[in-house]
């Protein structure tokens, strides 16, 4: 399904939908078996980086394993950048795109967003906007700028009906990345309070790895209906290789990999759970 509809369902519910980045086969073992495994909806999403490291053959087959999958699935284009970005996307069956003029003017910011929700809505495809920029650390991929511009609520409902976008990332004080040891980030949830009280449309937190818990699920509870994890659950898997490699002569590719997959979906069920989205898969087979 696309984004709108998915996260309608999550808003009328009171719970969040977790948008994992994957880049490669492995990665997309992790997200869509840990969904599964917990009943729970969710988002596939690649960056442009991402994107391109795969190939546009790669989703061939990852549409496939959603179109079977029992919980309900969007696979979608994080932070695309331009409108060739976008279509890019959709022509390779995204049925969510991104469309990121954050760190753009206000007014071009509305004017590629616009222009992109009126291609994609044509073909059944949703769209996210931003206002306000993330911070980026020096281990994302997915871009930002180093010091956060936060959100202004009096620009949400004017950004939001003046493009047509479906859901909306906000600036709250999250960064894309690990936070360096001694950084702890505090989220602004005066500022989403604030937000939600001026539209119903869904909020997107990005940079939401290495959150304190109850931030992340306190931002859950205020209008945050989908949250983007990467780098915590790829810190597990990667980990679990590296000390795979360095404990063991492996020659098969199982023996490398199968503890690092349960230790990433360790982390993506930790997620869930603060999502508030475990079994609620249910809710859309009403």
């Amino acid at each position: 399904m696309n984004m709108k509809e998915l996260l309608k369902v999550a808003k009328d519910n009171n719970f969040a939908v977790g948008a994992f980045n994957i880049c490669d086969s492995l990665l997309f073992k992790c997200v869509i078996e840990a969904a599964e495994e917990n009943n729970a909806p969710v988002i596939v999403e690649l960056a442009p980086p991402e994107f391109q490291y795969v190939t546009d053959e790669f989703f061939e087959f990852v549409i496939k394993r959603l179109m079977k999958s029992p919980v309900p699935c969007v696979l979608h284009l994080d932070h695309g950048k331009t409108l060739e970005d976008c279509i890019r996307a959709i022509r390779c069956g995204f049925t969510s795109v991104m469309i990121d003029g954050s760190q753009l003017p206000y007014e071009d910011n509305i004017a590629i967003s616009k222009k992109v929700a009126e291609i994609a809505h044509c073909v059944g495809v949703s769209v996210e906007g931003e206002i306000g920029t993330i911070g980026a650390l020096n281990d994302s991929v997915e871009g930002g700028v180093e010091k956060v511009t936060y959100t202004q609520p009096e620009e949400v409902l004017d950004f939001i009906s003046r493009t047509g976008v479906d859901s909306l990332a906000i600036a709250i004080g999250t960064a894309h990345g690990i936070y360096p040891e001694g950084m702890v980030p505090k989220l602004r949830l005066d500022i989403l309070k604030d937000i939600n009280t001026k539209t119903s449309h869904p909020l997107v937190l990005h940079g939401g790895s290495s959150n304190k818990d109850e931030e992340i699920a306190g931002a859950c509870l205020n209008g945050i209906c989908k949250v983007n994890i990467a780098s915590d659950y790829r810190r597990a898997f990667f980990s679990n290789v590296k000390k795979t490699l360095n404990e063991k002569n492996c020659f098969w590719t199982p023996d490398v990999f199968e503890d690092a997959v349960i230790e990433a979906k360790k982390v993506i069920t930790h997620k869930m759970t603060l999502f508030n989205c475990i079994n609620k898969a249910n809710c859309y087979r009403r």
